[in-house]
């Protein structure tokens, strides 16, 4: 049984590595589990706590790896499983834990399950999916719209009956009403805890189970839509997701998914769900670990907006809910190019410095800008199925640069095309150039790291704010005279920071370490200061 004595995930940091974009590690120019383990000394490094791998399970790729065909296989193009243990004795071995994505909502087409589904409404696997018969006119069985545009139906002639797909026609939604498929996907996880992996991240689990009497969703009024990933769909369809996410069954299948982790020594569970931020934080009590936060990356960039958000998340949290923030992932637009390059260290100090838990989404700690991805290149289903609406994912998605003088940075050997372009300003954010670079995104963010590992009360300690200021934001962290004083700069000019007790400055942004009376900010310096507040 699992005592969970540590939970190393409270005062823990993730660090999202998005394989395809990581490393290529077998000169194909597509990253794999050869490359994460040639960069395991890189992510060691930085100083992060645990590396949240994105999918690798075989896959026909058409999104990437979250459409999965085989969940205790690794694909070919990823590797093998012979290297994914030697990554996971690798990350143990250099104090690193190692978190797999786990895609429960849906599998692949071509997932054997559901070609069996296919093959008649009396097949095994069948009831393993939702199936529904069509209206009177022929017609889907309601107006549940896919995630990626168009209805969430696909009528299957042979057998004369609709499957729901919440993404793709290619991503069949699994029916977790079906004790079968519980039990099939609870194996899949012991399957992988046994390789010795730490937890998982959950995708998608908001849409883990829909309304069993398929009640059609309501139309959006503008101010509400369907999401991608947590981004609002620019579709022709705009409906409310009441009844195709977070149903009242979800809580209770979240605690059962919770007792596979428990039947190990300190394993977790972080769930990704784009739901209003109070129904997030109610969720990291029923069966979560970590119920994953994304408001700050909608949050408009200012010290009140921010101050306001902060405040609200954690009054919604209820006892026993541990924090946690996102600024970046997979989905959505990167830090740099949402708020602007200037502001990357500021914003990281805040990611870094909250009371929570934090997710660092790889390239963040180069302060890497989205890369413009032509439509010719285009690789993201979300471009390819809907172009020309702004969906694509691929410009976040863009291969790490890891050298300043390659062509390709770097990623995949020089005579390799790689799979998504690499722009040829890519190398003057590469590792390598940062190393050298005396306050580069690189240095201050591992600079973070170390004073995270240094100083309780930034793992441990509560937090007040203290500004209400467009153009700052001023919290406390701990109290008394363990307490820090974290200042962030919002602005292009100088900002003077009302706090009247004594302080020393332990970390800057910016190379100047001075003590000015009254403590003054330089622009968009971010600062962490020993406050005594007695």
């Amino acid at each position: 049984m699992n005592t969970q004595n540590g939970r190393w995930w409270r005062e823990g940091v993730f660090y999202q590595v998005y394989v395809p974009s990581f490393q290529d590690g077998d000169a194909d120019g597509f990253g794999d589990l050869r490359g994460v383990e040639q960069r395991l000394d890189h992510i060691a490094a930085l100083g992060v706590t645990a590396i949240w791998l994105s999918p690798i399970y075989a896959s026909p790729l058409l999104d990437f790896g979250y459409d999965v065909s085989g969940y205790t296989e690794v694909g070919a193009v990823f590797g093998d499983l012979a290297t994914f243990d030697r990554i996971v004795r690798g990350a143990h071995d250099r104090g690193l834990r190692v978190v797999l994505d786990y895609v429960p909502q849906h599998t692949s087409s071509e997932h054997p399950w559901f070609r069996d589904a296919l093959s008649s409404r009396d097949s095994e696997h069948r009831d393993w999916y939702l199936w529904h018969d069509p209206k009177p006119d022929g017609g889907p069985p309601n107006n549940w719209a896919s995630a990626f545009g168009g209805p969430a139906w696909t009528f299957h002639e042979p057998t004369g009956q609709y499957y729901y797909h919440a993404h793709l026609p290619e991503q069949p939604s699994l029916n977790w009403r079906n004790p079968a498929v519980k039990k099939a996907m609870f194996d899949v996880m012991r399957f992988w805890l046994d390789r010795g992996v730490d937890g998982f991240r959950v995708d998608a689990v908001w849409r883990l189970v829909k309304d069993a009497r398929l009640r059609d969703n309501p139309m959006d009024d503008g101010h509400e839509s369907f999401e991608i990933g947590g981004a609002a769909a620019h579709t022709t369809v705009r409906q409310i997701q009441k009844y195709t996410a977070d149903q009242p069954e979800l809580p209770g299948l979240l605690a059962e998914m919770h007792t596979v982790t428990e039947e190990y020594d300190d394993r977790m569970l972080m769930g990704e769900l784009h739901l209003k931020l109070e129904r997030v934080a109610a969720l990291g009590t029923r069966g979560l670990d970590l119920a994953m936060n994304f408001a700050l990356i909608d949050a408009p960039w200012n010290g009140v907006d921010l101050a306001k958000l902060i405040q609200r998340y954690y009054a919604a949290l209820p006892p026993g809910s541990h924090p946690n923030w996102v600024l970046s992932n997979h989905d959505r637009s990167r830090l740099a190019s949402r708020i602007g390059a200037e502001r990357v260290p500021g914003a990281l100090a805040l990611l870094l410095t909250l009371h929570g838990t934090p997710t660092l989404y790889y390239g963040d700690e180069l302060g890497l800008p989205d890369a413009p991805v032509d439509a010719g290149h285009a690789r993201d289903c979300a471009e390819l199925r809907a172009p020309g609406l702004g969906l694509g994912r691929d410009p976040q998605r863009m291969p790490m640069p890891w050298r300043e003088r390659p062509a390709h940075a770097g990623f995949t050997p020089d005579d390799v095309e790689p799979w998504l372009p690499i722009p040829s300003w890519a190398g003057r954010f590469s590792v390598e150039t940062q190393e050298l670079a005396p306050r580069s995104v690189l240095v201050l963010v591992k600079e973070l790291l170390a004073l995270r590992r240094e100083l309780p009360a930034l793992r441990q300690g509560g937090i007040t704010v203290l500004s209400a200021h467009p153009d700052q934001l001023v919290y406390l962290r701990g109290d008394g005279e363990d307490s820090l004083l974290v200042a962030v700069n919002l602005s292009d000019r100088d900002q003077e920071i009302a706090f009247h007790g004594s302080r020393r400055t332990l970390w800057s942004s910016h190379s100047a370490v001075a003590e000015p009376d009254p403590l003054t900010l330089a622009p968009f310096e971010a600062r962490i200061l020993a406050a005594d507040t007695r």
